[in-house]
């Protein structure tokens, strides 16, 4: 058996084409939905990620700010910013790019965005509402996953997923989505003692630690669907994830690659947050 692929690339564009015809719709009406991105510091990843999300934005009609501060900013400057910007009727979405430079903190910050402009999803609020299954902004990646699931027909309820991670960011709230569903979940972690024993018994397996091979073909049982989330690079210094493609790909009844997964998904689901709390203005 080999995997069939979960192809994320493929996805986000048909995702972003809806996003697009949405937004259109939305400027006739006399609203164009914004998008603000803080990025402070030098990070070179951040760089990168800021970058795709501000192209995101202008490829599907948005409208997006993008605010380059430095190192050096102070935690007041950077709330003060925050609290004009969810004061701003032009933006619907405010994203705070992580990391942050350490005399800041980020928690703080994250609970000073709106929790109606809080498009990543991780505002206390959004949790809460996950959480209690109200509606609020689920954070991009895991929602991301969810439509890859969705994308292949693959029915949840009852079957077994297995979470590997439990940060805030991606396992829990994938947990708490794969429940949703009527999914039996396992969250497991560097305490849990047998990692194989959990992902053997597993129908759906969703790898979030950022660390190589952290899932090898020994450990799935076949015909699995493998959702890999880790992003990392191999010694030759290529993109890879947590997941050891090469051997679950001959195991697995579907897989995500990295790269070409879970990451362009993130930025799509990014937009359809942004897109939805513009559309909520109409509603």
């Amino acid at each position: 058996m080999t995997a069939q692929l979960i192809d994320g690339n493929a996805l986000s564009r048909q995702l972003r084409a809806d996003v697009t015809a949405r937004v259109t719709a939305l400027k006739a009406r006399g609203i164009t939905p914004g998008l603000a991105v803080i990025l402070v510091g030098e990070n070179a990843a951040s760089q990168v990620y800021v970058r795709n999300k501000v192209k995101a934005c202008e490829d599907t009609g948005m409208h997006s700010v993008l605010e380059r501060w430095p190192a050096t900013m102070t935690e007041a400057e950077l709330l003060a910013r925050v609290d004009a910007l969810n004061a701003d009727a032009t933006i619907h979405g405010i994203l705070v790019q992580l990391p942050l430079p350490a005399h800041i903190d980020a928690q703080k910050v994250i609970e000073a965005i709106s929790p109606a402009k809080d498009v990543d999803g991780f505002h206390i609020a959004s949790a809460g509402a996950l959480m209690t299954g109200m509606p609020g902004f689920w954070p991009c990646t895991p929602y991301g996953c969810m439509k890859m699931l969705e994308s292949i027909g693959y029915g949840l309820k009852g079957k077994h997923a297995v979470v590997i991670g439990r940060s805030n960011i991606v396992g829990k709230p994938m947990a708490l989505m794969l429940l949703q569903q009527n999914a039996t979940v396992t969250i497991c972690h560097s305490g849990t003692p047998d990692l194989k024993a959990m992902t053997l018994q597993a129908d759906v397996i969703v790898a979030a630690v950022g660390k190589r091979n952290v899932l090898t073909a020994d450990m799935v049982k076949p015909g699995a669907v493998v959702i890999d989330v880790g992003m990392n690079r191999n010694d030759e210094g290529k993109l890879c994830g947590d997941v050891d493609f090469e051997g679950v790909r001959q195991v697995a009844g579907w897989i995500t690659p990295v790269p070409g997964g879970v990451g362009p998904m993130t930025i799509t689901m990014l937009m359809v947050n942004t897109l939805e709390s513009a559309e909520r203005l109409v509603a």
